[in-house]
């Protein structure tokens, strides 16, 4: 399946993906949030398309299209994934994960603004592999991890390098501001991934590729992911774990690019959609 959630922020219902056309699910009555993973939504959701597909009504296309998860307790991200990213910014291989967090309310929609904070000069692009949490994970067994998996998500983790490097502390400053968190545009269920470490990731600038990966060449695969931050904190149903990027972000460029209102940023990972985001500035509400 291909989960999606439609309309205005903060209001958005929700549907499915079938065939490239988008149908409403909203007569099933929940949200994707924690507590429609938590209680089997997807087997649930699974029957209900089943029992009802020949009476599902089509979403207009000019619809706003939202993240395909609600809210979820956190995103988790993964830092320096990928031997060429980590050789493009002069950092050290990491001998275990890097983990950092995404404030919740940087999350958006695929098509959505991308909002350059206040102060910023150094607003970054990084396509990624998410992972969304099915079940409770703690202590999880690499052996079994897959088994946690709700599904997979195309996310940019959109990145202040300043606020990130150079303003003191953890890396957390730099990636939690609003709308640095665009994920989807679906959540695709793993029966429909034949092989999440061979997924190409990439992304645009303008038009012009510059990034282009795999995920084969993940550091640190899935499993190995899932079980290892599940040591440290107990993962939710809905709760999301970005895997990193590959080479071709700004702050690797010489010299460095960064983000300017009016850029436009295409990204894509095979079997998981394709989002676009424009640059904007800061505007005081």
């Amino acid at each position: 399946m291909k989960l999606i959630r439609y309309g205005e922020p903060g209001k958005e219902k929700t549907g499915v993906n079938i065939d490239g056309v988008n149908y409403d699910t909203s007569a099933f009555g929940e949200d994707y949030n924690e507590q429609f993973f938590e209680n089997d939504g997807l087997n649930r959701l699974k029957k209900y398309l089943d029992e009802n597909k020949v009476q599902l009504q089509k979403i207009a296309d000019s619809e706003r299209i939202g993240s395909p998860v609600a809210r979820p307790s956190k995103i988790v991200c993964i830092g320096l994934n990928y031997k060429d990213h980590a050789e493009e910014t002069g950092a050290p291989m990491p001998p275990e994960p890097v983990i950092f967090f995404k404030s919740t309310t940087a999350l958006t929609g695929p098509f959505d603004n991308v909002i350059i904070p206040k102060n910023s000069v150094k607003s970054d692009w990084e396509v990624e592999l998410a992972i969304v949490i099915g079940k409770k994970a703690s202590y999880v067994e690499e052996s079994e991890a897959l088994d946690y998996v709700a599904g997979y998500c195309l996310h940019n983790d959109v990145s202040e390098r300043e606020f990130q490097m150079e303003r003191n502390g953890t890396w957390d400053k730099g990636k939690g501001c609003d709308t640095f968190a665009p994920i989807g545009p679906w959540l695709v269920t793993p029966d429909e991934v034949s092989d999440v470490h061979n997924l190409r990731l990439w992304l645009k600038l303008n038009g012009e590729t510059v990034q282009d990966g795999s995920t084969s060449n993940l550091i640190f695969n899935v499993p190995f992911l899932i079980a290892y931050v599940s040591q440290f904190m107990t993962l939710l149903p809905g709760d999301v774990i970005s895997t990193g990027t590959p080479a071709g972000v700004g702050l690797g460029m010489k010299p460095p690019v960064y983000l300017k209102p009016g850029d436009v940023m295409e990204l894509g990972i095979d079997g998981l959609g394709t989002a676009k985001q424009q640059a904007v500035a800061y505007a005081k509400n």
